[in-house]
């Protein structure tokens, strides 16, 4: 009966540590996946903000990149709204590599997304593209349905109209995402300075800090 105690109490103590991590929501490298959707070319002069989610996506792809975390795109009907946006990679070769996956439905969930996913084994996303109210929003909350973490990039994610988005990120931080911003999620996949490709990703990071947040002009 003892032993029965000890793996019950065992079981119960894992239990607990896995809730209490799932509602800190910290970031590990090697849980993760990072999420392009459908940031293509035909919406480029709709989005607001849109430059600013462009120069934030490919911030965050080249830190994916330089930390060893996957990356996945969709991109919505394709032969009506176009390519992903070239920008958003700083590598031609990366975005070249990089699975991309047409679809007609709204959430980034596909038959065939689902199955790259199930193959990369990862149970936390980050997610970054457009339109935050429709196509983010419901991949987001398909995630979370299935028991993922959801991790949503700000500053990488937007509407045509601001309001939509406002409510879109109120919503999903309801229903349980995460909201942080490109820099805090790069920096604490990263948890310390002692991590090897710290000096890479703190480079990446004072270039991004170049270019103009338009986001910050909603905050004053």
């Amino acid at each position: 009966m003892s032993l029965l105690i000890a793996i019950f109490i065992s079981y119960a103590t894992m239990s607990a540590a896995n809730q209490v991590s799932r509602a800190v929501g910290k970031l590990q490298s090697a849980h993760t996946a990072l999420l392009l959707c459908d940031v293509q070319e035909r919406f480029r002069p709709l989005i607001y903000r849109m430059e600013t989610v462009v120069h934030t996506c490919r911030y965050m792809t080249s830190v994916a990149t330089a930390l060893d975390i996957p990356i996945v795109g969709t991109q919505q009907y394709t032969k009506v709204f176009g390519e992903t946006v070239p920008d958003t990679f700083a590598d031609p070769a990366a975005l070249a590599a990089t699975p991309i996956f047409d679809k007609k439905k709204f959430s980034m969930l596909t038959d065939d997304v689902k199955n790259k996913l199930d193959e990369l084994n990862k149970n936390t996303y980050l997610i970054m593209g457009i339109e935050a109210h429709v196509c983010v929003q419901q991949t987001c909350l398909d995630l979370i349905e299935s028991g993922a973490d959801v991790h949503v990039i700000v500053d990488a994610v937007s509407s045509q109209q601001p309001y939509d988005r406002a409510i879109a990120l109120d919503r999903l931080q309801h229903a349980g995402a995460f909201l942080t911003t490109a820099q805090s999620a790069a920096f604490m996949l990263m948890q310390s300075a002692d991590h090897a490709n710290f000096k890479i990703v703190s480079k990446l990071t004072v270039e991004h800090m170049k270019l103009p947040n338009e986001f910050n002009a909603d905050f004053k």
